[in-house]
Formats: C-alpha cells, sequence, structure tokens
C-alpha cells in the first residue's frame, strides 16, 4: 500500500515511526516514535517489575522536558555536556537490562522462522533500543524530529475508527470491521476523494492557513496549493 501512495519510496526527509520492519526498506532517514517505547516500557515495569524500564522512562521524558526548556530559553540545541551525560545514561539504562534479561538458551525444538530463538518482551526491547540507539534519540540532536509520530496517528485516526463495507469491490486494505462510529465506502472512488479532502484539510491546519477561506476559494475555482503558500 505505500508503494501505491508513492510516498515512502521517494520520501528523502526523517520518517518518525514505530520500528515496523518493513520500513527499513525505505532510504529516507529514520526515527523511531517515543511515545510507542513508553508504552511498552510502561507495560514490562507492570508486568515484569523491571527498574530498568522505569528508568529508561523517565530518561526519555527527561530529554523532552530538557529539550522544551532549552526551546523556551532560546537555544537552538542542548548543550555538549547534556548530550553526552544523556547518551551515557541511556546505555548505562540499556546494560542493566540486559544483565537481567540474558540471551534464552539455544533450544533447536523451538527456534523461530530463519532461526531466531523466541525471547521475552523485554529482551525484544531492549535488543532494539540498542541496535536503534542513534534512531530513539534522534530528537534529542535534530529538534524537527518529534518525539513520537503522534501527529500522524491522530491524522489517521477518523479512517481507523470509519466503519467501512466490506464489499467484492473495495481493496482488502480499506475494509474493516464495524467500530466506534457510523458511516461507509462504497467505493475506491468515494474513499479516495474522502481521503483526499481530509489531507487537504489537514494540510491547511498545519501550515496555519484559515480552512474556510480556502475552501470558498475552492469553490470560486481558484483553489489555493498548500505546498506553495508555504515555500
Amino acid at each position: 500500500m505505500a508503494q501505491d501512495f508513492d510516498i515512502l519510496p521517494n520520501f528523502e526527509g526523517v520518517s518518525v515511526h514505530d520500528g515496523l520492519a518493513s520500513y527499513s526498506k525505505y532510504d529516507s532517514i529514520h526515527a523511531l516514535c517515543n511515545a510507542h517505547h513508553l508504552r511498552e516500557l510502561r507495560f514490562i515495569v507492570k508486568r515484569y517489575d523491571q527498574d530498568w524500564a522505569s528508568d529508561m522512562m523517565t530518561l526519555l521524558v527527561e530529554i523532552k522536558t530538557n529539550i522544551t526548556i532549552a526551546q523556551v530559553a532560546g537555544e537552538t540545541s542542548l548543550t555538549l555536556s547534556q548530550l553526552a551525560d544523556f547518551e551515557r545514561r541511556y546505555q548505562e539504562i540499556i546494560e542493566a537490562g540486559l544483565i537481567v534479561n540474558p540471551p534464552p538458551p539455544i533450544d533447536l525444538d523451538v527456534l523461530k522462522p530463519k532461526g531466531r530463538r523466541k525471547q521475552s518482551p523485554p529482551k525484544n526491547l531492549l535488543d532494539r533500543l540498542q541496535l536503534h540507539q542513534s534512531a530513539v534519540l534522534l530528537f534529542m540532536h535534530d529538534w524537527e524530529v518529534p518525539f513520537d509520530n503522534n501527529q500522524a496517528e491522530r491524522d489517521l485516526r477518523m479512517m481507523k475508527l470509519k466503519q467501512r463495507r466490506i464489499d467484492s469491490e473495495v481493496s482488502s486494505e480499506l475494509c474493516a470491521t464495524r467500530q466506534k462510529i457510523s458511516g461507509t465506502f462504497r467505493s475506491i472512488e468515494g474513499a479516495q476523494q474522502f481521503c483526499r479532502i481530509r489531507g487537504y484539510l489537514s494540510t491547511l491546519r498545519k501550515q496555519g492557513i484559515q480552512v474556510l477561506d480556502a475552501l470558498r476559494l475552492v469553490f470560486i475555482e481558484t483553489p489555493l496549493f498548500p505546498s506553495l503558500q508555504s515555500e
């Protein structure tokens, strides 16, 4: 589906996502969503009672808070000592987590596909945080990179909540079971038009353009193009 949109294959900016493996095949710069990490860490604290997870939650939020404080003070980056200290603490937390979550013993009978060993959720998260440290902390070094991708998820939430009709004429990507609100897409064309309108309105708001004024221009056939307006 990402290929059909023709966005990710040609995207050259920073892609903030949840770490889904399929995203790695695209050549953009990758950053990982820390809202997802906080949820996973909170689960580990609650389910496994591991201190490292609580420490990592505290560290990530502390970094975000320090960036906000620095921005309010007119700074454009954290100090070198702050960056070094946060990187050091991050690595120490990972090391502490690995001590209490050692690799599982090799058991040929329970090997997952392609020879991967089954691991606990804490160990899986630790491996990801260690392997992708630069992507996790990119928001700390580049303030143009958001802490999370919540804005993108909010943009898609209506699409997720909208009840969609399961119809042989509608592609599987648009099909879903009934969810929280009523409504229906009865054709691919209708769904595409809905997405185009939603995307246009969302872009207007993000660029600080008055939605009603822009819609008035649409109906008098002099539409405003947000991408050109922002340049």
